[in-house]
């Protein structure tokens, strides 16, 4: 079974997620190391002055190669895996994607923060779980597919 983790890079918690999952027998989609020997899209690839961009500097930022490989991808990944874990806090990206898992009739999953204060979104009632703990996610999530001998 696949599984797309959706967060942000600043989140500390997102490895973890990434190995509890694939320690109980999921396929899942690490944006921070998406294919052996790639470490993820960064925009630094496409700029190093990116955080200065103006709108339509960074519009044409998007179509910049580095940018859709990058693209390329997480989207595959996202057509291709069964579920997604939102595990917050997450940014916009996180969010859009988790947007395309509702949309696509797939299942959404929301892992909340456990430090700090709890920002209520009323659009995640679109999930089909708001977990906790990662116990409350292991018992919400699918079931991994058996491996086939």
């Amino acid at each position: 079974m696949n599984v797309y983790v959706a967060s942000s890079w600043k989140n500390t918690i997102q490895p973890i997620i990434v190995r509890f999952l694939r320690d109980r027998g999921y396929e899942v989609y690490d944006f921070r190391h998406p294919e052996p020997g790639n470490d993820g899209f960064s925009w630094s690839a496409v700029d190093e002055n990116w955080r200065g961009w103006t709108p339509a500097e960074y519009r044409i930022g998007l179509r910049h190669s580095a940018a859709a490989f990058g693209f390329a991808l997480d989207f595959e990944a996202m057509r291709r895996a069964d579920f997604c874990v939102l595990v917050l806090p997450s940014g916009r990206s996180a969010h859009i994607e988790a947007g395309y898992f509702v949309g696509a009739g797939k299942k959404l999953f929301i892992l909340l923060e456990q430090d700090g204060q709890i920002t209520p979104e009323l659009m995640y009632l679109m999930a089909n779980d708001i977990c906790i703990d990662l116990r409350g996610l292991e018992v919400a999530i699918p079931k991994p597919r058996p491996v086939e001998s």
